[in-house]
């Protein structure tokens, strides 16, 4: 080992023991407040969010009752097929949809990839049966009722 890597070792051992002294030192005795949210690290996450349910259009097959808001979204009735197009949200966002019955959810993933994704949704243990589709442009997402028997399923908010 040379003089010159000697030295670098060193410099970067007195930086590492300097770091973990100010990060002790700075450590104090308070837990904190969970109410208080993440200060300046909120800031990471602007922007990040569900897709509006008013920005994505309905067209079901065989046609059902017309989308009725409610205060969680927009419910949509359909019986074996739905195409909901989804507007560009200007920023990658998620598509949150709800139901009480199974149903299957295809789109395309987000970013420059082809590649389309399926997949089946069952109701989890608290009965419901939550999808959530990555949207960062136009993008169409093709719902599915298994037995073609009717589902309805909600664009939440959140």
């Amino acid at each position: 080992m040379s003089g010159r890597q000697k030295v670098l070792l060193v410099a970067l051992a007195v930086l590492l023991v300097g770091l973990y002294v100010v990060a002790v030192a700075g450590r104090g005795d308070d837990r904190g407040d969970p109410a208080a949210g993440p200060g300046p690290l909120g800031r990471l996450g602007r922007g990040a969010g569900a897709v509006d349910p008013a920005t994505v259009g309905v067209a079901c097959l065989p046609p059902a009752a017309d989308p009725a808001p409610t205060a969680d979204g927009v419910v949509v009735a359909f019986g074996a097929t739905c195409r909901l197009r989804v507007a560009d949200p200007g920023a990658l966002r998620t598509l949150v949809l709800r139901g009480a019955t199974p149903f299957e959810v295809t789109a395309r993933a987000p970013g420059d990839a082809d590649v389309t994704v399926t997949d089946e949704v069952t109701p989890g243990p608290d009965g419901a049966a939550v999808a959530k589709v990555a949207v960062d442009r136009e993008t169409e997402v093709l719902l599915r009722c298994p037995g073609g028997g009717g589902c309805a399923v909600t664009l939440a908010r959140s």
